[in-house]
């Protein structure tokens, strides 16, 4: 399992169904199902947490505030800076887990030797398209939700990366790849990160288990001829690692040749020194 490294966020505990998190200075409590041990919470900090994300038996939940949390703040992760918010189901606008696969991105467009452009399928608020411009890259950056685009636009430029060349685009991810395609665009890298379960724009579905395979096929008439790498992840308990290696050896090796790897990633718990997994990676890279 590959586990990111941090400074300004930490995975301090996790017991109870729910995890002790610190964000630069802001301490959290979020709901966590796959933690179904009942540990003791040994920490002091658990009862210094900021906010609690409490669920409903109906569906949805909300934050109970112990302590004044402002309204945004930043955290930053090498020369990258994130503006953070207490939202909606949990969510504080970054998973910091998939920072192994920005590096990754970001290792791999540093080294290409050429110019980049990479395609960042459900963009959410921009983490992996800041990496790829960090490293040089041209990104087209996509999602559904017009104030995650604008979240993401806010993120490029606390960065210091307003002026890098990125287009921001408000669309559904399959009928802009469909687009792309009949413009005769072509990336040299693509990263797909969908939801299980969303909608588009214009109120389109998407299922992850029924459409994930046709828009990784759709996507292959996209890629230059000579393509660095294509990067999907999944927070789908059902899928698995080696299901999606299987997905991406199947559409890309006949075609690119090269070679796919799948591996669980995860967040590193300071009070145990485990490591707590956070969803699936599938990577094929030339």
């Amino acid at each position: 399992m590959r586990a990111s490294q941090w400074q300004d966020y930490e995975l301090l505990d996790t017991s109870g169904g729910e995890r002790l998190e610190r964000w630069g200075d802001v301490l959290l409590i979020r709901p966590d199902p796959q933690i179904i041990w009942n540990t003791p919470k040994k920490d002091p900090r658990w009862k210094q947490a900021a906010a609690r994300y409490v669920r409903s038996s109906s569906g949805g939940g909300h934050w109970e505030t112990f302590h004044k949390v402002p309204a945004v703040w930043s955290i930053r992760r090498n020369e990258l800076t994130f503006r953070l918010k207490m939202m909606g189901f949990k969510h504080t606008g970054i998973f910091p887990e998939q920072a192994v696969n920005w590096d990754f991105a970001a290792e791999k467009i540093k080294n290409a030797g050429r110019p980049i452009k990479v395609l960042n399928l459900f963009g959410y608020t921009g983490a992996a398209t800041l990496a790829c411009m960090q490293a040089g890259a041209t990104v087209t950056h996509v999602d559904a939700s017009r104030g995650m685009v604008q979240w993401a636009k806010e993120n490029a430029a606390a960065s210091g990366l307003a002026d890098k060349p990125v287009r921001w685009l408000v669309d559904d991810c399959t009928k802009f790849v469909e687009r792309e395609e009949r413009r005769g665009h072509h990336y040299d890298g693509i990263i797909m990160d969908p939801p299980s379960y969303g909608r588009g724009p214009g109120g389109e579905v998407w299922k992850l288990e029924e459409q994930l395979y046709p828009l990784v096929l759709q996507c292959l008439p996209i890629l230059s001829e000579k393509p660095l790498f294509f990067l999907l992840n999944s927070y789908t308990s059902g899928l698995s690692p080696a299901v999606m290696q299987y997905l991406l050896g199947v559409l890309m090796k006949p075609r690119f040749g090269g070679q796919v790897s799948a591996d669980e990633i995860g967040l590193r718990v300071t009070s145990t020194g485990m490591v707590l997994p956070c969803g699936s990676t599938a990577i094929w890279e030339s």
